[in-house]
């Protein structure tokens, strides 16, 4: 029961004070009673969470486990995925804008082949950017009172930052195909599957254009990652390989389809790697 409370206390109280911190952060003025009461309140889940944790720790430790893995334990148990897996969303994104400015990639090892899928969103991207500007600019203007102005306009501008950070997760993270043959997909940075050279059936360039989520498993076992509403390569598999979907549910799918800006290049690609002989043994002097 206690573990239940906790994690219901996580679900309530982190948006609230995430609110509270970028409004003093910004310079914000927040009524002493207000912020009085909601340091209360935080302090009460710290107590509920300390008093979940530490039973679930010390039995971690009495387990074997060290202080890290036991401690990692505890988390897991009394704090929701779905919140950690938000919280490592936004991170990777964050993360991510930083690659981006700096013009460098992610998880591309030298040998490796990236392959871009972030085309079709581009244009959609930016666009979202531009109304989120011009609706920072338009709330600043029309907000008569101070506070209120404040916290829309902290609001508004991390909200941009945010979409130009889950855009650049996505041109950090490509697609990866691997020098041994390995092929591993991503979609920014809320998914990531790894598939080994040994389950690659076959890949083949296939326009298609699903609807619904951009990470979408049917119930046949096909998983889509679409962007844009469409996906060019399809991979067939020998097997059904597992995967996290992005808010941590396990999926298995046995068939892939996804985006690639040059579908073309990605299948030759994959199939050079695939195909290729195996290097010559030394002969012996």
């Amino acid at each position: 029961m206690s573990a239940r409370i906790a994690r219901a206390a996580a679900w309530g109280v982190l948006p609230a004070e995430l609110a509270l911190v970028v409004c003093l952060v910004a310079g914000v003025r927040i009524p002493v009673a207000l912020l009085l009461g909601a340091e209360a309140l935080v302090l009460a889940v710290l107590v509920v969470e300390a008093v979940t944790l530490w039973p679930l720790y010390a039995a971690g430790r009495r387990a074997g486990a060290g202080r890290r893995n036991a401690l990692r334990a505890a988390l897991r148990t009394s704090v929701p995925v779905p919140v950690r897996r938000l919280v490592a969303h936004e991170v990777r994104a964050l993360h991510s804008l930083g690659l981006w400015l700096l013009r460098r990639r992610h998880g591309v090892p030298e040998g490796a082949v990236a392959v871009p899928y972030t085309g079709p969103q581009t244009a959609m991207m930016y666009g979202l950017v531009f109304v989120s500007l011009v609706e920072t600019v338009m709330l600043a203007l029309l907000i008569p009172w101070p506070v209120v102005h404040r916290v829309v306009l902290v609001v508004d501008v991390y909200g941009v930052v945010l979409l130009l950070a889950l855009h650049a997760a996505c041109v950090t993270r490509p697609h990866v195909v691997g020098a041994d043959g390995s092929l591993r997909l991503r979609h920014g940075g809320l998914l990531d599957l790894r598939i080994p050279a040994s389950a690659v059936a076959g890949v083949r360039v296939d326009r298609r254009y699903p609807e619904g989520r951009s990470v979408l498993l049917h119930p046949d076992g096909v998983l889509d990652l679409s962007v844009g509403n469409q996906t060019t390569v399809t991979v067939e598999l020998t097997g059904p390989v597992a995967f996290v979907r992005p808010m941590g549910e396990p999926g298995t799918a046995h068939t892939v389809r996804f985006h690639a800006d040059d579908p073309r290049a990605a299948v030759a690609a994959l199939t050079r790697v695939r195909t290729a002989p195996p290097p010559s043994p030394d002969r012996p002097g």
